[in-house]
Parts: structure tokens; sequence; C-alpha cells
């Protein structure tokens, strides 16, 4: 046995041979397995020593400079000096100014237009319009005292100057203005006048109009006007001497504008309508034309104008009949004190080009 089995060994080489073969294989793939282990711990143990590296560095970092402020303040000068200056309070001024001459609003045009030249009394855009709106309201005294007072600030070859220069010249003459040699005691009294030449100017003034329509089905029309007539501050008012008159106009056949044939009345809606506080005094006048009804006859029509004394309530009249189909168009209204036309608006603007207003209440 023992020679069978040695014998067996000696002859059979290929399995020393095999068996070598296997260990040089075994220990090459434990090699390179070793090897790249070794290498992956390695560059795992270099990332992480620098991300420890790295993480306290960071606090020291934001701990040594400046905060947000530090970023956020240059962003800031810049959107600054994006942004456009906004307009000047004078400018604002007149540009509600010209809103309200526009709408026929002639009493709040000239408050925006005054309250700007107190801010600066040498404008002369704000005095060419409040010289403007004068003339629309066809108080050319008043207008030709602002152009005059353009003459004198602007230079001679100024487009301005040449504008009040012309307007002088085809308007409607006015007193002239005084002269500064009259005596000493005119020296105080400029500043107690307006820009017009008047002591105070205007002591009665419009505050607003309100249209009303109300749903009726038995007539054609109804509206009221709620017409807010207010003083100035300090004024003292003898209420026997204002007249408000209220014109109100249709357009007939979609084209002629004539004073209306409806039905008009008026009444206070304050009660004591005195001005003897600084509430406004609110005025209604009605007009209501019926879905069949008479029209007036055009020799009276003016008489269909609400003309309203305080304290007094009016009526229109209704005559023959009138051809042509009606409608509700506008109204102007027109206050008094005195002979002294104080304020005028009207709804719509064209209205007071189409229909020049007097200076006198007794003057239609």
């Amino acid at each position: 046995m023992r020679t069978l089995f040695s014998r067996a060994i000696q002859i059979d080489p290929s399995f020393h041979v095999a068996l070598g073969v296997i260990v040089i294989l075994a220990i090459t793939q434990v090699f390179f397995a070793t090897s790249y282990y070794v290498g992956r711990a390695r560059a795992n143990r270099v990332s992480a020593q620098a991300v420890t590296a790295a993480i306290p560095r960071t606090p020291a970092a934001s701990s040594t400079s400046p905060p947000a402020p530090a970023a956020a303040q240059p962003s800031v000068p810049p959107a600054a000096a994006v942004i456009s200056p906004a307009p000047s309070i004078v400018d604002q001024l007149l540009r509600e100014g010209k809103e309200f001459r526009e709408r026929g609003d002639t009493t709040n045009a000239l408050a925006r237009f005054q309250e700007a030249l107190d801010s600066e009394p040498d404008n002369a855009g704000v005095l060419q319009e409040m010289a403007q709106t004068y003339e629309s309201m066809q108080l050319f005294d008043r207008a030709n005292d602002v152009w005059r007072r353009i003459k004198q600030i602007s230079a001679s070859d100024s487009a301005t100057y040449a504008l009040a220069d012309r307007r002088l010249k085809v308007g409607v003459p006015a007193p002239p203005t005084v002269e500064p040699s009259s005596g000493p005691a005119e020296t105080d009294v400029p500043s107690r006048k307006d820009v017009g030449g008047n002591p105070d100017g205007p002591i009665m003034g419009i505050s607003d109009v309100k249209t009303k329509e109300t749903s009726d089905p038995e007539t054609e029309t109804n509206l009221a006007l709620e017409i807010g007539i207010k003083k100035e501050p300090g004024a003292v008012i003898d209420h026997n001497k204002v007249k408000i008159l209220v014109f109100l106009y249709d357009i007939v056949n979609d084209k002629d504008i004539k004073l209306t044939d409806a039905d008009v009345s008026n009444e206070w809606l304050t009660s004591k309508h005195d001005w003897s506080d600084t509430n406004p005094e609110v005025l209604v006048v009605r007009y209501v034309r019926a879905k069949t009804g008479g029209a007036l006859s055009e020799s009276s029509l003016s008489e269909a104008a609400a003309k309203v004394r305080p304290g007094q309530k009016g009526r229109g009249s209704k005559g023959s009949a009138d051809i042509g189909q009606r409608k509700y168009l506008g109204y102007i209204v027109r206050v008094y004190y005195g002979d002294d036309l104080q304020a005028v608006q009207a709804e719509p603007a064209r209205l007071l080009q189409q229909f020049p207003l007097s200076k006198s209440p007794s003057a239609r």
C-alpha cells in the first residue's frame, strides 16, 4: 500500500502544478483586494480630515465678516438712484387744477392754482392757468390782472411774455393797476388781495355737485342735483346777498342743446342755509321729465332755469309743445354775492363755452 501511494504521487505531477497555480492566483487576488481597500480607506480618511478642517473654519469666517447689512447695503443706493424724483407739490396742484377746470369746476380749479401760488408766487405756468380759468368764467378784468403779473415777472423775449402781451391786446379792457407811487399805505395792501386784485378774493364757493337719479316708472327722467355752497374761512355772509342760479340743459334730437323744458324745482337740504358756520349749505334742484307731457315754448325756455334765492323755492312752468326728443344733458351753477360772480361749475364743461356766463346775475 505504501508503494502504491507514493507511486501515485510521483506519477501525477500535474497536481502539483495546478495547486501552485491556484495558490499564486489566490495570493494575487488577496494582494489586489488589499491594495484596493487600503486605497479607499486612505481616500475616505483624507476627505474626512478635509471636511473636519473646513467645519470649524466656517463660524470663524462668519464671526469676523460683517453680517447681512454689508451685503444688503450696496443694493439700496442703486435702487434709489433708479427711482425718478416725485413731482413737486406745485406740479401736483397745477395738474389737479387743470383736471377740475376740464370738468367745469372752476371753483376748485382756482383754489388749487391759488394754493400753488402760495408756495411759488412767481410761477408763470400757474399764473397762466389761472388767467385762462378767469377767461373761461368771463371775468376778463381778473384775467387781465394776472396777465399783467405774468408780463412783470417774465423776460421780454420769452413765450409767456408774448402770450400775456397778446392776451392783453385782444382781451376785454380792464382798469389799469394802481401805480406803486400812489402812496406808502399801498405797500401793505397787496398781502390782503388775491391775484385778481380783489380784497381777500371770492368769499363764496361751490364745494361739490352730486347728481343722483331715481328709478321712477311714472317718469322718463327723475334726478336731483345736490349743490354744496360754502363760504371762505373767516368770511361773514349776509345771506340776503347770496344768489344762486342753476341752469339745466337738454339735448334735442341728439344734436341741439337748449334750456330744459322739464319740471324743475328746488329746496334746501340744510335747515338754516345762512352760512353762520363753516359747513356747506346744500341746495337740491330736482329735474323731472314725465313720459307724456308738454314742453316750453322757445320764448319762455329761460324761465325753466332754477333761479334760487336762499330761503325761497322755485318751480319750472310748462307751455306750448316744442318739437324734438329731449334728454337731460347737464347743468351750469353760478353763485353770486351781491352782483359779484363768486363761483361757476358746469357739467359737461363745454356748456361754459357754448353759453358764456355773465358777470352780473341780472344779465342773461
